[in-house]
């Protein structure tokens, strides 16, 4: 059996643990640089509120309040959320911030708990009692139909559900794009084809898929609704995976070179960072940077003010995914696209011709994984994940980072920095 966990409201859950002052009233934390909303509070959405509403045409709204968006914080508290669902199994596969999947292979074991819905309510209790997070449990055989449980639980008083043996009559009557990785243009396709609900698509097989042209992960999902597990929890073990990248929007124009070497910097070395978790190396690079609206206009994140984005592509003289490695091809990239005089809003880095790490060995070069640059990057990856991410980083990164996002309504970070600490007063 799977369990899935996810934290309810979860940005603004752990806004609210340490800011007691916010239970009870509509709170909305904000996307990078201010921009919109990405979590609500209970509260927030009865007010109409809908994900992704620009900030600014709620500024100055009578009772809402904001707060930007914590990672640090939210990170950690997502940290501590799956060292608590460890005290349950040891098989916890983190999927993203707020949510995880529970193997438990052997069925005895919802006996000694007193049954499924039991042992998911002893889940919400400690993660709650511990984190001060409250989550919703459901399960289920496979990852798909335990986010159908979760979401069912999440509307249950108690907050769990247990997907029964026969899913028919759950799943009979849910729209398609309900269900997770069918998105709102897959969805479209299907229901021209006649597929209406999830019951509809667990009964189709290779054939149907082979004549409309669907991706083999549309198939897989269709095998998880029938029960039987097809899909893997962290997407940087997919086999398919082709490309990891990174982008940001800068919190003010970046008018230098200097400035836009960093932020390319900082997000080549986060894109390469994702590849040693994944275990995979890259063949390329992408770099891309984006302008900003010109002087005169309405403000340099002007929506109605447009350019495409500039890149170059960056051949690697070997399959890396050695930060300094991947550094040393980049940026003369940058270099190469930045314009003096230009103000620019976005930059990034794509990262393709993936391969596993263990594939990559060649006859002059050796295993890359063994490379001293390698080695130090590895190094770097095993401080951060022990004392926080940002621990250490390269030169290249730079210090003040004065392009890196805005966060005007920041909380402190009290789990993770000893001069923020939570104070008792008498």
């Amino acid at each position: 059996m799977i369990a899935l966990v996810d934290a309810n409201n979860f940005y603004v859950s752990c806004e609210r643990v340490f800011d007691p002052r916010l239970e009870g009233k509509p709170v909305a934390v904000l996307s990078n640089n201010d921009g919109c909303v990405i979590s609500r509070s209970p509260e927030c959405k009865a007010l109409g509120i809908e994900m992704g509403t620009p900030y600014f045409k709620l500024k100055g709204t009578p009772g809402l309040l904001f707060r930007s968006s914590n990672y640090e914080l939210y990170g950690d508290m997502s940290a501590r959320i799956a060292s608590v669902l460890g005290t349950f199994t040891p098989d916890v596969d983190q999927y993203s911030i707020d949510e995880a999947f529970l193997h438990f292979p052997w069925e005895g074991i919802a006996k000694q708990w007193g049954g499924w819905e039991a042992l998911g309510a002893a889940i919400r209790e400690r993660v709650l009692r511990w984190t001060g997070i409250p989550c919703g449990v459901g399960f289920a055989k496979t990852r798909t139909l335990a986010k159908i449980a979760n979401h069912i639980g999440k509307k249950l008083p108690g907050g769990v559900y247990a997907m029964p043996g026969d899913a028919t009559e759950v799943l009979r009557g849910l729209p398609v794009d309900e269900v997770w990785g069918v998105g709102r243009q897959l969805s479209d396709r299907l229901t021209r084809v006649g597929i209406q609900d999830a019951l509809a698509l667990s009964t189709c097989g290779k054939e149907f898929f082979r004549r409309w042209r669907f991706a083999v992960t549309l198939e897989r999902t269709a095998m998880e609704l029938r029960g039987i597990p097809a899909t893997e929890a962290d997407p940087l073990e997919r086999e398919d995976m082709q490309s990891v990248g990174v982008s940001r929007m800068f919190g003010e124009p970046v008018t230098d070179l200097q400035g836009l070497e960093e932020a390319v910097s900082v997000y080549a070395a986060a894109a390469a960072a994702k590849l040693r978790k994944g275990k995979m190396v890259a063949s390329v690079a992408n770099v891309y940077v984006q302008e900003c609206a010109p002087p005169g206009t309405n403000g340099w994140k002007d929506e109605n003010w447009w350019t495409p984005f500039l890149s170059r592509t960056v051949p690697f003289e070997r399959p890396t995914s050695a930060t300094p490695e991947i550094l040393e091809a980049v940026l003369p990239a940058v270099g190469r696209l930045f314009v003096a005089g230009k103000r620019y809003r976005r930059a990034g880095v794509l990262l393709s011709g993936l391969e596993k790490a263990g594939l990559a060995v060649d006859l002059f070069h050796g295993d890359p994984r063994e490379s001293p640059k390698a080695k130090l990057s590895a190094a770097a990856d095993a401080i951060n994940a022990k004392f926080g991410r940002g621990k250490v980083f390269f030169a290249a990164e730079g210090t003040e980072r004065k392009w890196k996002m805005k966060r005007e309504m920041l909380s402190g970070c009290p789990t993770t920095r000893w001069d923020q600490l939570m104070v008792a007063k008498a």
